[in-house]
């Protein structure tokens, strides 16, 4: 050993024999004992983090964000890419073993025909089928689809507000590389008269206050794209813009797609729907709300509201007596 070393030892050992002398003994904790006299067993450190037991009331009783993805066999459409995908260019760390790579971002996707000629689709049919006939109770028929069935028209819906007044909004479509904008000029006139443009067509940023109900919910077109349900080649911008071309005569291959939708959403059996009347049976309620009812009139989920508005539907009196009347079934 080294000087240092030698002069170490033998403080330890000074140390030691002072410590020895004093008689000095660690201090124990007396372990606690059962009633038998026995050491009770000690306790096993639990390796995970318990849950918290407390709850916010308030946030689980906060109505869910209503999501339009309830078609979960729609695929995505198939388009290619535009360029060959590049390789991706890395930037390996300072640290070799931690391996972090930075990509780059994909190239944008574009549709298989050009997109001129998508575009001269949207405005180029022609009404093929007769105009909707609407019964007694309000709900719209249509000929050649008898399982479709909403009772709120297109300009209903657009006069009483939907979609935060900015469905019409100038849109950047990823997909077709183009932005989208004054589509809404093919509506029929009677349809837009008395509106304010700005505020319930192209507003550009969506405001509850223009909906029926009050409510923010569902969406966005880009959301919907980036979903693959909408079809380019037929309605840039999804369901409603399908919607008014059909409820005005034109057909499509893309027509069983939508109300197949439609169905899954508000349809007889459609999960909206019956949420809804679900949520009226639950609360007690056998009266339809209505945002023009009194303040003190019970309200039922405006978010579910307005998303079945969204779908063109409203729960009415009569679906409401007759969910009642066969106890939700």
């Amino acid at each position: 050993m080294n000087e240092y070393e030698l002069r170490r030892q033998e403080k330890i050992r000074k140390n030691q024999a002072l410590l020895a002398g004093l008689d000095i003994k660690p201090i124990e904790a007396p372990r606690k004992r059962r009633a038998d006299g026995q050491p009770a067993a000690k306790k096993r450190k639990l390796l995970e983090p318990t849950a918290p037991s407390r709850t916010s009331a308030r946030i689980a009783s906060a109505p869910e964000k209503p999501s339009y993805n309830d078609n979960v066999d729609t695929k995505p459409i198939p388009l290619p890419r535009s360029a060959p995908k590049k390789k991706s260019k890395s930037r390996v760390n300072d640290v070799q073993d931690l391996g972090s790579r930075v990509e780059e971002e994909p190239e944008p996707l574009v549709p298989k025909k050009n997109v001129e000629e998508i575009q001269a689709g949207w405005t180029a049919w022609e009404p093929v089928a007769n105009p909707p006939i609407r019964d007694d109770d309000r709900t719209f028929r249509f000929d050649d689809h008898p399982d479709f069935t909403p009772n709120k028209s297109p300009e209903e819906m657009l006069k009483q507000g939907c979609f935060g007044g900015s469905y019409y909004r100038p849109l950047r479509s990823r997909k077709l590389g183009i932005i989208v904008e004054d589509d809404w000029k093919e509506l029929p006139k009677e349809w837009t008269e008395g509106l304010d443009i700005d505020r319930y067509l192209t507003s550009p940023e969506y405001d509850p206050d223009v909906n029926k109900f009050k409510v923010s919910c569902g969406q966005s077109i880009e959301e919907w794209e980036a979903a693959g349900w909408i079809s380019h080649e037929h309605d840039v911008r999804g369901w409603f813009q399908w919607y008014t071309r059909f409820f005005r005569g034109r057909r499509c291959d893309d027509d069983e797609r939508q109300i197949s939708r439609w169905k899954k959403c508000v349809g007889q059996t459609g999960r909206w729907r019956r949420m809804l009347l679900k949520k009226y049976m639950k609360l007690g309620v056998r009266d339809v709300f209505d945002d023009g009812a009194d303040e003190d009139a019970p309200e039922v989920s405006p978010v579910m509201h307005q998303t079945c508005h969204h779908w063109a539907y409203e729960v009415r009196q009569e679906d409401l007596d007759h969910y009642w009347a066969t106890g939700g079934r």
